[in-house]
């Protein structure tokens, strides 16, 4: 029995569940693991590579799974929130800073200092952490491991094996088991294994990112890119007419039809990895109005660069002649100029009374974008875009978006931030799929306010920062840009307050709509749904 003074009021034990022996041996398989890839990082000179690292990958992978059946299976089915606020870890306490501190000092390394990871420079053998990834990636592709197919194993093993903890802790809910499953199909093929199948197919092709939807895959539209899809055949164009029909047709329609969600929670690599590995921090995101406030610009700001950063790509290298390409600089931006007005035009038709004061802050970006790419064309700069060298704009947003934001604070930052800090406040794509969300989709989280306990479970649970409980205790239907469907507010819910839909856009924003019993027409609003 403990000797700890206990000054807390609660029935419930307020201290975090001890682990049993089982877990504990679980840990040291995984930490052995760990270790095994320590070493490589000090140089040690294994006589087996590819043996040493299969037994390393595998404890790592088994001690998640023995940990995770002996966490959840011994229990019964239902809610698991275990005295998530009383371990350190994962309630901004001093082990959950320090491993985001090691964290972010790796993701620093990887994109900034990969020579530390033995990354072999001008032709030079590989040593260290990467050497000891080369039997794997020579099998996959016949070409020695980079920082990036060693980021690509330990992401693809964390979604994996975490991803079967994730199904193990909701078993009881089918939505969230078919969800897992679809991220982990979607890391492991998608995103690991066809992109090295190609590279031995064919490596002159851009093959990094199969869907090439843009904002996401912010290359794809680079000189690079669009020349090394053009030189490659038929596939080459198909795949870059895939990347433009996903952006401007195929996101969109699936938007409408299913939210967010399908990409956000069943198809991004991103998004993978914060719902499996980083389930245990996803009460830690900030449910402050000041938040969501941040949130909001900020997200949309990142969308606006990613705007100009593309334009500014395309314009240095359109001609002037439509006699050397049929995409001339003055039918770009005209294009460009004439779908931000459609869109701006039809927000401003039909929603701007819905959206009240964001219509006047989408208008002022808005003419401010026309007017910049106005200057632009008349002013006849063809290097400088925007008043900056367009070669230096692509690689700000490179470094500051897609490494130290995406990367360094997205993921290193999970036990300080929550597990989605990149998909809530920086993703342009998040923004643009949140955008279409907002205006024009079918789904929406639908409300029982009369069942509503205010056991607040739901909002300790939204990895998105959003006050649930508000809206479940009204009976309003929570329809936010920022939500991914995850559906897990609705899986930790002991009442069934809380329903993921797909209805007609009648109805679906009811702000003004309060579910109350003594509400005189509460029968009429109930039949009219």
């Amino acid at each position: 029995m403990s000797n700890k003074i206990n000054n807390s009021m609660s029935l419930a034990k307020p201290d975090a569940l001890d682990i049993s022996t089982k877990q504990k041996v679980a840990l040291a398989i995984g930490f052995i693991g760990l270790f095994i890839m320590a070493l490589a990082l000090l140089n040690t000179n294994f006589p087996n590579e590819g043996l040493f690292l299969t037994l390393s990958l595998g404890m790592i992978s088994l001690g998640v799974i023995i940990y995770s059946r002996e966490a959840y299976l011994t229990k019964l089915e239902g809610i698991k929130n275990d005295g998530v606020w009383f371990k350190s870890i994962s309630s901004h306490g001093a082990w959950g800073y320090v491993l985001g501190v090691v964290l972010t000092t790796f993701y620093i390394v990887l994109y900034f200092f990969p020579q530390y990871l033995g990354l072999g420079k001008d032709g030079a053998e590989n040593t260290g952490l990467v050497h000891l990834f080369d039997p794997l990636s020579k099998l996959l592709s016949g070409r020695p491991a980079s920082q990036w197919f060693v980021y690509g194993t330990l992401y693809t093993i964390a979604i994996l094996a975490f991803g079967y903890k994730f199904i193990l802790k909701y078993r009881h809910n089918r939505y969230q088991q078919i969800r897992t499953g679809s991220v982990m199909f979607f890391q492991l093929g998608f995103a690991f294994l066809i992109p090295e199948f190609m590279y031995v197919m064919n490596n002159d092709l851009p093959y990094y990112d199969l869907k090439s939807i843009w904002p996401l895959n912010y290359y794809i539209f680079d000189e690079w890119s669009v020349n090394g899809f053009l030189s490659n055949g038929n596939i080459g164009l198909a795949l870059i007419v895939f990347g433009i029909l996903s952006t401007f047709i195929i996101t969109p329609i699936l938007t409408y039809k299913y939210g967010k969600r399908w990409y956000c929670s069943w198809v991004c690599g991103c998004g993978g990895l914060a719902e499996t590995a980083g389930d245990s921090f996803r009460q830690l995101s900030s449910k402050k109005m000041s938040a969501w406030k941040l949130e909001r610009w900020l997200i949309h700001t990142v969308l606006v660069f990613s705007v100009v950063m593309t334009v500014a790509m395309v314009y240095t290298y359109l001609g002037y002649d439509k006699n050397d390409f049929w995409l001339t600089r003055g039918l770009f931006i005209s294009l460009v100029i004439g779908f931000l007005t459609l869109v701006f035009a039809g927000v401003m038709l039909f929603k701007s009374k819905e959206l009240g004061k964001d219509a006047k802050y989408g208008a002022i970006g808005f003419f401010s974008v026309i007017a910049l790419l106005l200057i632009m064309y008349f002013t006849g700069t063809t290097e400088h875009v925007f008043f900056i060298k367009g070669s230096a704009l692509r690689s700000a947003y490179g470094l500051y978006i897609g490494s130290i934001f995406s990367g360094v604070i997205g993921t290193g930052f999970y036990p300080i931030l929550g597990n989605r800090s990149w998909c809530r406040f920086g993703c342009p794509m998040a923004a643009i799929l949140g955008f279409q969300q907002r205006l024009f989709s079918k789904f929406r989280i639908t409300t029982n306010g009369g069942q509503c306990i205010s056991c607040g479970n739901c909002s300790n649970s939204c990895e998105m920062g959003i006050d649930v409980r508000h809206y479940a205790q009204k009976g309003e239907n929570i329809v936010r840009s920022s939500c991914v469907g995850c559906g897990v507010c609705s899986a930790v819910c002991p009442r069934g307050v809380l329903k993921l839909e797909n209805d007609s856009m009648d109805g679906r924003i009811n702000p003004t709509e309060i579910l109350l019993g003594n509400d005189v027409d509460l029968m009429d609003l109930v039949n009219k749904k």
